[in-house]
């Protein structure tokens, strides 16, 4: 069946296993942004246990912006510190080295639209995976869609579906145990090449 979801930054691990089993991808370009919901947002496996990365935006509730014209707020170091993030939380796992070279590029273009950097995001771990990445995008909003996998609720962080997949070796667990569903560069860089066939065997919780 097709999916139905928001590009969100380096997507948790629900939002790949939702795309990777799908027929097809649809991303939702015609919703209001959100904020607090992981379109701007994405959680790593820190020393301290989990974080979050930000994107910073130029949002104003006042104001509905649609998620497609929201731009990102560039004049913070936004993405250095990320880099310094991933770096601190992964440089002893397995993958990093491996796959680190082919996302720098990412930290260091200069970029806009936090939908445009998102769908690039994404577009690079598939090519880290090796896999083709395909998609349409909605032409207009639709609440109830038809047959149609409706994946959206993936992207709020503050109503979560506690979504629990099978443990794998992450580089802290031993300090804080397993954490689930994160994003999924904590599983590119401690699983590398078998992503995708982790990814294929999880079931999903909608």
């Amino acid at each position: 069946m097709d999916v139905l979801l928001h590009p969100t930054y380096f997507p948790n691990i629900a939002h790949f296993v939702a795309m990777l089993q799908a027929d097809h991808i649809v991303f939702e370009t015609c919703d209001n942004y959100q904020k607090q919901t992981y379109r701007n947002r994405t959680s790593i496996y820190a020393a301290n246990g989990k974080l979050d990365l930000n994107v910073p935006v130029v949002y104003s509730q006042r104001n509905r912006q649609l998620y497609r014209d929201v731009d990102i707020f560039n004049t913070e170091n936004w993405q250095i510190q990320h880099l310094k993030s991933l770096e601190s939380a992964y440089r002893t796992s397995p993958f990093y080295e491996f796959y680190i070279d082919d996302l720098i590029p990412l930290f260091e273009m200069e970029t806009t639209s936090i939908m445009e950097f998102n769908l690039k995001c994404i577009s690079r771990i598939f090519e880290c995976l090796q896999l083709p990445f395909s998609y349409t995008t909605t032409e207009r909003f639709d609440m109830n869609p038809k047959a149609i996998l409706d994946a959206r609720g993936l992207a709020n962080s503050r109503k979560e579906i506690k979504q629990v997949f099978k443990p794998y070796a992450q580089v802290f667990d031993e300090k804080h145990g397993f954490i689930s569903n994160l994003s999924i560069l904590d599983l590119l860089f401690n699983e590398g090449p078998n992503t995708e066939l982790y990814l294929e065997a999880q079931n999903l919780q909608l």
